[in-house]
């Protein structure tokens, strides 16, 4: 199996192109967690496959380090879009995606020459507020999930829901580099008020278009970057009223920057960089399975 390593802002996937392989659906869960293992594995965050589309110029799926399935992810879309562009499988600098959180349309910003990407623009489309899109339980399921408080490891969170095609829960702190990620992170992820299980961001704002940044990702535990998260950040410093509508907002990740916008017309805009790590060939017996 031949595949590309690719990484936004450090948030690092093994993709593989389904033009010119073919894999069973049964392998796929196995293989993502297979490959994503730095000992005996390439080592990332996930595997995301990229191949043909009925509705779009290509479809994406993401899988995590886990074997789960996300729905969505924001670095791992400006990754396809560059290597799409790059590999001459697409022409035009817009495009559209296929995900499970449904047609992400994304703009690529292109070199001089026109040979590269340089920074991809994500429209996000618009982020689900309810209970119900989270999911969330607790309260009214058409109702909003502004500054609840969950309780975890002894102590009290105030956390607000937003969905971007995945469920994020963010946390507001005062410093997001002291905070505890590691022990306060997938006890919120795996909290009974989330049965399918939530990413978890810890944003500090440093005022009205600056937020520093840090996540635990559902399925892959920390990560340097989470293009969703970002979003879902700026959409509760909206919502709670530490940001304004409109404005955009560079939100300061582990991995680098992206800037964020939650325009007046109801969708989430994100722009940032991609960038190739190598490409190569996995001998592994499990990349032959079902074969």
């Amino acid at each position: 199996m031949k595949f590309a390593k690719m990484h936004g802002l450090g948030n690092n996937y093994i993709y593989v192109n389904l033009w010119e392989e073919m894999m069973a659906e049964e392998t796929l869960a196995p293989l993502a967690i297979a490959v994503s293992n730095v000992n005996t594995g390439i080592g990332s965050d996930g595997l995301i496959t990229m191949g043909p589309s009925t509705v779009a110029d290509a479809r994406m799926r993401i899988f995590n380090e886990d074997g789960s399935e996300g729905q969505n992810c924001g670095n791992g879309l400006r990754c396809v879009g560059k290597y799409l562009y790059e590999k001459g499988i697409v022409a035009g600098e817009r495009l559209t995606i296929e995900t499970k959180a449904g047609l992400m349309r994304l703009e690529l910003h292109v070199s001089a020459d026109a040979a590269t990407v340089e920074e991809v623009t994500v429209d996000m489309g618009e982020p689900g507020l309810n209970r119900s899109q989270l999911p969330m339980l607790g309260g009214d399921p058409n109702g909003t999930a502004i500054e609840t408080v969950v309780d975890v490891v002894d102590q009290q969170f105030v956390v607000t829901g937003v969905s971007m095609g995945n469920p994020h829960a963010v946390l507001f702190v005062d410093d997001a580099a002291q905070a505890d990620v590691l022990g306060v992170g997938p006890a919120i992820e795996r909290h009974e008020l989330f049965p399918e299980r939530v990413n978890v961001e810890f944003v500090s704002v440093n005022n009205s278009r600056d937020m520093d940044f840090r996540v635990w990702e559902r399925g892959s535990g920390v990560t340097m970057a989470c293009g969703t998260g970002a979003c879902a950040a700026v959409v509760a410093g909206v919502l709670t009223g530490r940001l304004e509508r409109g404005e955009t907002v560079v939100v300061h990740l582990q991995g680098g920057d992206l800037r964020i916008a939650w325009q007046p017309d109801g969708h989430v805009y994100m722009t940032g960089p991609a960038a190739w790590i190598c490409e190569g060939e996995w001998l592994s017996e499990q990349a032959r399975v079902g074969e």
